[in-house]
């Protein structure tokens, strides 16, 4: 996947069109703004190819003539329609030649449906495009999500073609023949180019007010309109940031030619970010102001119904790195090998209400209309499960009374003393909803216990070799109570293979929580003085995303892949420093075994009166 974030622990990392700041930070205000103008997340852009073998024979006298038409299921069950490919004569086991080209999303799921057809013969002559499918022979169909295509180890799915009739009256359809999906990462998702943006003399209408500047990249489309594609963290009170390095791959840019729209704004909490400036360049002279060591006056827009030209500002836009590469991407890590294991820590404490009565952030609806913390599980565990083999995930859940015991902080959500694990998403709200019945909802709201037993696992696998990433839900209904407790254990844990992604539910202030995102660009210390490594917290409140088109799936895990990257980047890095020690120090040991083995046989020979030791 390509990458395009301000990240220095992260700097050989490639992360798709995702954004993220140098201190590994994200601020949900910022990512709403820009999720307002168009972003969309992560993605990095697949191309994906197709075959199919011993598909039914539905001609007399000759073979079928199969096509592919590939469709996107959308969330409310329909589809649409993505692509078709050529029409392959006389073939029972084609190799289509079209490909489909798509974006990959992370934080999306993205369900694919395949429809194979015999084109009649009397209809060669049309485009594919052309072709109306009720006139065409159907032979079968498939399903499935591309997560599952490019987490394989050579990104290929085989899947069994079957009838739609079938598949849906028939526990054991028919199978009609196999197709094949094929996926590959597009060469410009891992061309990168590095660079550190900085500005002087920012200016600001109120000279009694603070700057805390940020910058967001964009690309401009055939409409003229942007879509932002990359942005800087937030500087506090500064008019002269610089800011950490940002990469931006060619599949984002478009071209080293193409325009790209630089603006300065001026940070604020409540989403109402103020522009200062901006500046319209391409690659190519952002690499030549690199070479100058010249900088570029930013400009500021005509104010509504005014005819004059932009304003020219003092403030100026400086590239002080400016470097290309070709990196290794989330998507070869994954196919490399590595997985994502969730967790789920649940809120049990009694600030949820008696989960009894309807008004109970517990209350489980007869109806089957999911309730907040069900909602969240679904969402998060949705996606994550596609990126862990045996889709066995621990769920606790803390701040409640088991029967005929104390107050547990972090206790199984199955109910076993032994083990945590439950079997998918499935067995997650089959545990939470058994819990309801066996525990008594008590307080207060720690989250060090829960947070330290999943640092314990994240640690147990590492030790291990494992190559696995682990990804903690955890939904509470109010502020935490052991906030420096917290803090220690997230430090703590930011060496680890793990993100920690926190929900908000139901209608506290959680102010307090924003602190644990490191907002701002504010990286958590511990009570001994200790900075985190690196962000692994992504809080938002539910309320805030929920009913909108910006989903809680979303606006959590599109940091996700970033701080994997991180995380193994800095594990890569370690590597390579021990490597080089470990040589440096094999290498004197050497030099001083050989020196001392050399003044050894001379005083062995003088000892022994003088003999002549020779090499054969």
């Amino acid at each position: 996947m390509g990458n395009c974030f301000s990240d220095h622990a992260a700097a050989r990392s490639a992360v798709g069109a995702t954004v993220f700041s140098q201190n590994n930070t994200s601020n949900v205000a910022v990512d709403c703004f820009l999720l307002s103008r168009g972003y969309r997340g992560l993605y990095s852009q697949i191309e994906i190819s197709f075959s199919a073998s011993n598909l039914r024979d539905r001609d007399v006298f000759s073979k079928s003539d199969p096509m592919l038409v590939v469709y996107a299921k959308r969330r409310d069950g329909s589809l649409e329609e993505l692509d078709r490919t050529e029409v392959v004569q006389n073939s029972l086991n084609p190799k289509w030649i079209h490909k489909l080209n798509i974006n990959y999303q992370f934080e999306v799921v993205q369900t694919l449906v395949f429809f194979v057809y015999d084109v009649d013969t009397q209809y060669h002559s049309l485009g594919v495009k052309m072709l109306k499918l009720d006139e065409q022979q159907y032979l079968g169909e498939a399903t499935c999500v591309l997560s599952e295509i490019v987490t394989q180890s050579d990104r290929s799915l085989t899947l069994n073609l079957v009838y739609r009739e079938e598949s849906a009256s028939s526990t054991h359809p028919h199978h009609c023949g196999k197709l094949t999906v094929h996926a590959e990462e597009c060469f410009s998702s891992k061309t990168t180019t590095e660079m550190i943006l900085r500005c002087s003399n920012l200016g600001h209408k109120d000279l009694f007010s603070r700057i805390d500047p940020f910058l967001v990249i964009s690309k401009t489309v055939e409409s003229k309109s942007s879509i932002p594609v990359c942005k800087t963290e937030v500087i506090k009170n500064d008019l002269n940031p610089t800011w950490k390095p940002v990469f931006l791959n060619m599949q984002q840019a478009g071209s080293k030619d193409s325009p790209l729209i630089i603006e300065c704004f001026n940070f604020n909490s409540n989403g109402r970010h103020e522009l200062i400036g901006k500046v319209q360049k391409s690659l190519v002279e952002l690499e030549k102001l690199f070479l100058s060591g010249e900088g570029d006056n930013l400009f500021s827009l005509p104010a509504a119904g005014h005819d004059y030209h932009n304003k020219v500002l003092k403030s100026q836009l400086f590239v002080d790195k400016f470097t290309e590469s070709v990196q290794q991407t989330f998507l070869d890590y994954l196919a490399g090998g590595y997985e994502m294991n969730f967790m789920v820590a649940v809120d049990f404490t009694a600030s949820n209400g008696n989960p009894r009565l309807p008004d109970s952030l517990h209350f489980i609806d007869p109806s089957g209309r999911p309730n907040s913390y069900q909602q969240a599980i679904i969402e998060v565990g949705e996606v994550l499960q596609f990126y862990d083999s045996d889709k066995r995930f621990p769920a606790w859940g803390f701040g409640a009374r088991p029967i005929d015991g104390p107050v547990s902080h972090c206790f199984n959500l199955n109910g076993s003393s032994h083990y945590c694990e439950v079997e998918g998403t499935r067995g997650i709200l089959m545990a939470y909803t058994s819990a309801l019945h066996n525990v008594s909802l008590a307080g207060p709201t720690l989250f060090g216990p829960v947070i330290n037993n999943a640092a314990l696992i994240a640690s147990q696998s590492l030790a291990n070799g494992g190559r696995k990433y682990f990804v903690l839900l955890i939904i509470t209904d109010g502020v935490v109570t052991d906030l420096q407790e917290t803090k220690d254990a997230i430090v703590k844990a930011s060496d680890l293979p793990l993100s920690i992604l926190i929900v908000g539910v139901g209608g506290a202030d959680f102010k307090e929580m924003e602190v644990l995102d490191a907002d701002k660009g504010e990286r958590l210390e511990s009570a001994t003085g200790r900075v985190a490594s690196r962000d692994i917290v992504q809080f938002v409140p539910f309320r805030d995303v929920q009913g909108g088109e910006i989903s809680v799936v979303q606006a959590l895990l599109a940091e996700v892949p970033h701080q994997f990257l991180t995380h193994v980047r800095i594990i890569a890095r370690w590597a390579v420093v021990r490597c080089w020690t470990e040589l440096k120090i094999f290498r004197l040991q050497f030099s001083v075994h050989t020196n001392a083995t050399a003044i050894s046989i001379r005083w062995l020979a003088f000892f022994l009166g003088g003999y002549k030791f020779t090499r054969e």
